[in-house]
Order: structure tokens, then C-alpha cells, then sequence
């Protein structure tokens, strides 16, 4: 029997609340009523290693840390090309300075960051910040570089800042796949039962979203980081697209790749367990 609600984790980014919010306002038939719990994504990482939510969005470098007590859907996630984190710089940042400057960064759990350490090519000392406050310690001089995610990639040239690296860019020129950044989780405990519902409930809720563009536009801006119209609109093409309503084979394959290549930098294994719901 399935439960008649859980706690549900994601993000207040476009591409969260985009997908999610027919399901968070009853617009589609679903299983259960899911609670909602908004933080940004390296809060949800912490949920979920202390196990705290039974759904929830996360960056996969958390993954291999969770999976002994999560699964994977295969909708919901945020994955494709051209969608990376971008890595930027102070303008009076000289080149041969780059590689031993302090970088700003998202959180240390996100996929952003274990991008840099797998690029491997910048070892200075790394800020911890929410992901909104990456490009104001730039310009306060707080850091020389930062690690820009979500909407920042469409704004940072706007704050005066410099690309150094597109890592999304570099990733599908090392791996010839796409770059999974996000994915959402089940507890293991609720069952595959559950798993299953939860899966077609967010896949429907996208369908809806795509179905009823207006609807959902209010709760969109009213949690967004960035207010520009056309900056969420862009955030939201980029980051949601037919991955994000099936993985599909290269997406599975993608995500395989970058949990064995995180894996492999850490002392974390993968379990000997299910990684998709079946």
C-alpha cells in the first residue's frame, strides 16, 4: 500500500519548479500528496545523506553517498548538452594565475565540483557558498574564480566576469555523452511500488507543464533567483528537455559514467544494489 504523502526535496531553480509544479498543486492525478521541502541543492544533498527526505532532487556527485538507501527515476533530472557548469574569472585575473586562484564554488557535494577535481587543472583553495552568491564574492574580490551554475550562465558576462572553462563542454568532449547534473531519488524503504508512482507522477507533472506553458509561470518567479523573464525562460529550455522526462539509454549511461568516475577519486564504492527503478 502506498503511503498517502511524503516529503518531497527539490530546488527553487526554474527547471525544478517547472517540472514539479503540477504536482505540487494537485493539478494531475497522483499517488500520494507530496510535503514540500524548497532548498537549494547542497541543502537537499545533506537531507538525504542523513536520509530526511523520501524524495528529492540531487546533484550526482551525492549519489554514490546515498545509494544504499536511494534509487534513481528516470524522469525529473537535469541532463543533456551545452548545459554545464561554467567556470569564470575576475577580469584583472591574469592567466598564469588561474590555476592556483581561489575559487568560489557552489557546495561541495554538487556535480559542479566534482567536475573540477576531475578536470584536475585548478587546485586552489575552494569557497563554499550558495550557488547565488558565487559571482558577488567575484566582484567583492572575496575569490579570483568561481564555479557559476544554473541561471549564472546567462549572466555573468553582464557582471563583468571572464569564461575560463565550460566543464559541460569538456566532460562530453572526454566522455562522447551527455552531462547529468541533477537526478531525483526515492528512499529505498517506501518500495519499488512507490518508486514506480513516484516516477510517472513527476513525468506526468512535466507533461502537464509542457501542455499549460501559463500555469505554472507565477510559482516559477515567485522562487526563482533571477526575476528576468527571459532568463528563466532560457533556464528552462536549457536545463528541461526529453531527458528530463526519460533518461533513456545514454542517459543511464551517462549517469553510470560519472558516478564511476567520481567513485573512482574517493574512497566511496558503488553497492552492489539497483541504480534505476525498474
Amino acid at each position: 500500500m502506498l503511503p498517502a504523502s511524503c516529503s518531497l526535496g527539490i530546488s527553487p531553480c526554474p527547471n525544478d519548479t517547472y517540472i514539479f509544479e503540477a504536482l505540487i498543486h494537485g493539478r494531475i492525478p497522483a499517488p500520494f500528496s507530496p510535503r514540500l521541502h524548497m532548498a537549494d541543492v547542497e541543502e537537499l544533498n545533506a537531507r538525504a545523506l542523513r536520509g530526511e527526505l523520501d524524495v528529492s532532487k540531487l546533484s550526482l556527485a551525492v549519489v554514490p553517498e546515498i545509494l544504499k538507501h536511494y534509487i534513481l527515476l528516470n524522469s525529473g533530472g537535469a541532463l543533456g548538452r551545452g548545459c554545464g557548469p561554467l567556470l569564470v574569472a575576475r577580469p584583472d585575473l591574469k592567466e598564469k594565475d588561474q590555476a592556483g586562484g581561489r575559487v568560489a564554488i557552489p557546495g561541495r557535494m554538487t556535480t559542479a565540483n566534482l567536475l573540477l577535481s576531475l578536470h584536475g587543472g585548478f587546485r586552489g583553495p575552494r569557497l563554499e557558498m550558495s550557488f547565488d552568491r558565487v559571482m558577488p564574492a567575484l566582484c567583492a574580490k572575496e575569490a579570483e574564480l568561481g564555479l557559476i551554475i544554473h541561471e549564472g550562465r546567462f549572466t555573468y558576462a553582464g557582471q563583468g566576469l571572464s569564461l575560463v572553462l565550460d566543464l559541460g563542454q569538456w566532460w562530453e568532449k572526454e566522455k562522447n555523452l551527455p552531462l547529468p547534473l541533477g537526478i531525483i531519488a526515492v528512499r529505498r524503504s517506501l518500495g519499488r511500488d512507490f518508486a514506480l508512482a513516484a516516477n510517472d507522477a513527476v513525468r506526468a507533472s512535466l507533461s502537464y507543464a509542457r501542455s499549460h506553458p501559463d500555469e505554472g509561470k507565477k510559482f516559477i518567479a515567485a522562487h526563482a533567483k533571477e526575476m528576468d523573464e527571459d532568463v528563466m525562460r532560457r533556464h528552462i529550455e536549457l536545463f528541461v528537455n526529453d531527458y528530463s522526462m526519460d533518461l533513456g539509454r545514454e542517459g543511464r549511461e551517462a549517469v553510470l559514467e560519472l558516478l564511476r568516475a567520481g567513485t573512482s577519486e574517493s574512497d566511496v564504492s558503488l553497492p552492489d544494489l539497483p541504480l534505476f527503478v525498474e
